[in-house]
C-alpha cells in the first residue's frame, strides 16, 4: 500500500498527552500501527524559540506520520518553534488550545485562548507562514461560561479564515476555575452531536473528535457517521493493543504489522537496543509498554516484573524477554 498523506493518517490518531507521547511512546505506537497519526507531547514554543531546548524536538524517523504539538501565545515564538520543527522533519505542527492546566493557563495559552478566537487566528497564520508542512488546532468546545454553540464555530470561522484546514475538538468544556485539569479530563459532558453539528456547518474542513472514545470500535463509529477522524487519547496508552492493533486494517484497509501484541514487544527490541547503546535506561521505554496485555493472562505478571526490574541501572533486553516469558507460560 502507497503512503498515506495526512489526511488520510488522521482518520486515527493518538492525543498528545504530557508525561506520557514522548519518543518511546511514539516509537512503540509505531510498531502497533504504521499508519495512525502519532503527536508529541505540548511543546512550550518559548522553550524552542528562547530556550533552545531542540532536545524537546527528538524523534526517529520510523515514527512517521508524526506531528509537533506547540503550546504559546506569541506569534514570533510560534513561528520560530514551528520553523524548527519542520526543519527537523515533522509532519505537521499544531496548535494546543486545549490544555486546561494552571500552567499553561498562567502562560495565556492552551484552553484559555478559546477566549482570543481572532489572536488564535494570529499565531496560526504566523506558523503557516513559517512552515510548508500543515498548521493544525487542537481546541475545546469552550471555557468556562461561553456557549459552546458560540465559541466554537467563532473559533472555526477564525482558524479557516487564515488557511488552517484541520481540528480537532475535544468534544467538553474545560471548566478553567473549578477543576483541575484530570477533573477537566472527565467530568464536563461530552458534546459529540456537537462535534457532528460543526462538520456540517464546515464542510470543507476535516474535524477529528476526541475525548472519551474507549475503544477503537467507538473511534470508528464516528468516523462511519460522517467525521474525518478520530483521536484516542489515554485507551491507546493504557490498552495500546485494543485500540491500535487492528487500526491499520480497520480504518485503511492496509495489513497490520503485528498479528499480536507479544509481534509488537519483539518489534520493540531493536529501539530499546538503540536506546540502551546511547546511554538509556531500559525503564525509559518499558513504561509505555505495560498495558500492552491489559485484558491478558500474564499482564500483571508482565507489568509488575517490568516496573520492578526494569529500573535497574544494568536492566537489558533479558528483562523484557522474562517479561514476556511470564505472558507466554500464563497464555499455554
Amino acid at each position: 500500500m502507497p503512503p498515506l498523506d495526512l489526511t488520510r493518517s488522521a482518520r486515527l490518531s493518538v492525543a498528545p498527552m504530557m508525561d506520557w507521547t514522548d519518543r518511546h511512546c511514539r516509537a512503540f505506537h509505531r510498531c502497533v500501527s504504521l499508519t495512525t497519526l502519532l503527536y508529541t507531547e505540548m511543546v512550550a514554543a518559548a522553550a524552542l524559540a528562547r530556550g533552545g531546548a531542540v532536545h524537546l524536538l527528538a524523534f526517529d524517523a520510523v515514527e512517521h506520520p508524526v506531528a509537533l504539538q506547540l503550546g504559546g501565545s506569541e506569534a514570533e515564538d510560534l513561528a520560530v518553534a514551528a520553523r524548527m520543527g519542520a526543519e527537523r522533519g515533522y509532519d505537521e505542527v499544531n496548535l494546543n488550545v486545549g490544555c486546561p492546566s494552571d500552567r499553561v493557563q498562567s502562560g495565556r495559552f492552551g484552553a484559555v485562548l478559546m477566549r482570543e478566537p481572532a489572536h488564535v487566528a494570529r499565531l496560526c497564520a504566523a506558523m503557516r507562514e513559517a512552515v510548508d508542512v500543515p498548521v493544525t488546532v487542537k481546541c475545546r468546545i469552550g471555557v468556562d461560561e461561553q456557549e459552546p454553540r458560540e465559541a466554537l464555530p467563532t473559533l472555526l470561522e477564525a482558524v479557516r479564515a487564515v488557511g488552517v484546514e484541520r481540528v480537532t475538538i475535544h468534544a467538553r468544556k474545560a471548566w478553567l476555575d473549578g477543576l483541575s485539569p484530570k477533573e477537566n479530563r472527565d467530568i464536563p459532558p461530552l458534546d459529540y452531536g456537537l462535534v457532528h453539528e460543526m462538520k456540517a456547518a464546515f464542510p470543507d474542513l476535516h474535524v477529528s473528535i476526541n475525548g472519551g472514545l474507549a475503544t477503537l470500535d467507538a473511534a470508528a463509529a464516528e468516523v462511519e457517521r460522517g467525521l474525518d477522524g478520530a483521536m484516542v487519547g489515554r485507551a491507546a496508552y493504557h490498552d495500546p493493543a485494543a485500540v491500535l492493533l487492528d487500526a491499520d486494517r480497520r480504518m485503511h484497509g492496509a495489513a497490520n504489522p503485528c498479528a499480536a501484541p507479544e509481534d509488537a514487544a519483539v518489534a520493540m527490541i531493536p529501539h530499546i537496543e538503540q536506546h540502551l547503546a546511547g546511554g538509556g535506561r531500559l525503564h525509559q521505554v518499558t513504561r509505555h509498554m505495560l498495558g500492552l496485555f491489559a485484558g491478558r493472562p500474564g499482564a500483571r505478571a508482565w507489568r509488575r516484573y517490568l516496573s520492578e526490574r526494569a529500573t535497574d541501572p544494568d536492566a537489558g533486553i533479558g528483562v523484557l524477554e522474562a517479561a514476556l516469558a511470564h505472558v507466554t507460560r500464563a497464555a499455554a
